[in-house]
């Protein structure tokens, strides 16, 4: 299934009827909370089966998944993926896999937002996301308000740092 920029992969409180391998593309996962903000919270990428956290058991999901560049994904019937857990040993080393790259995703950008400084921060994000899209811009699929969250800053401060950086 092709999804183009700002199409939606699924929607927060969506069942988990389907899950999906990322063949190729980014998708940014939104999340809206009870008071009206609305939180970036996860970037998806290649080879990555989601939404992670109904890998073994089905749950309501808990974000909304938006296409950042067109994008492939592989839909998984949630029913078929939870039998061949159940008859495939070898599915559950695929799912153990899955979820410990993710972790050291996840630990990536937590030592990402650890170093330096708002600008050092910046040019690692933008390193990081340009192996997946390569030759564009950041600011070109995220806003500065995205990007503040990413790297554990306010808008304005991202806009300065555009700015200085030219």
């Amino acid at each position: 299934m092709i999804l183009h920029k700002g199409d939606a992969l699924f929607h927060q409180g969506d069942e988990c009827e389907n899950l999906y391998r990322i063949k190729s593309g980014l998708f940014k996962v939104i999340r809206l909370h009870e008071n009206g903000n609305v939180v970036l919270f996860n970037i998806l990428y290649p080879d990555e089966i989601v939404p992670h956290h109904s890998l073994v058991s089905p749950k309501e999901v808990l974000g909304t998944a938006i296409a950042l560049v067109q994008s492939e994904v592989e839909v998984i019937p949630a029913k078929q993926w939870y039998q061949d857990m159940k008859n495939n040993p070898d599915k559950a080393m695929e799912v153990a896999m899955q979820l410990q790259e993710k972790l050291r995703f996840m630990q990536e950008r937590l030592d990402h937002l650890s170093i330096g400084t708002p600008a050092e921060r910046l040019e690692l994000l933008g390193d990081w996301l340009s192996q997946h899209v390569p030759g564009t811009h950041l600011t070109d699929y995220l806003t500065q308000e995205e990007i503040g969250q990413l790297i554990g800053v306010r808008r304005e401060t991202v806009n300065r740092l555009l700015k200085t950086l030219g």
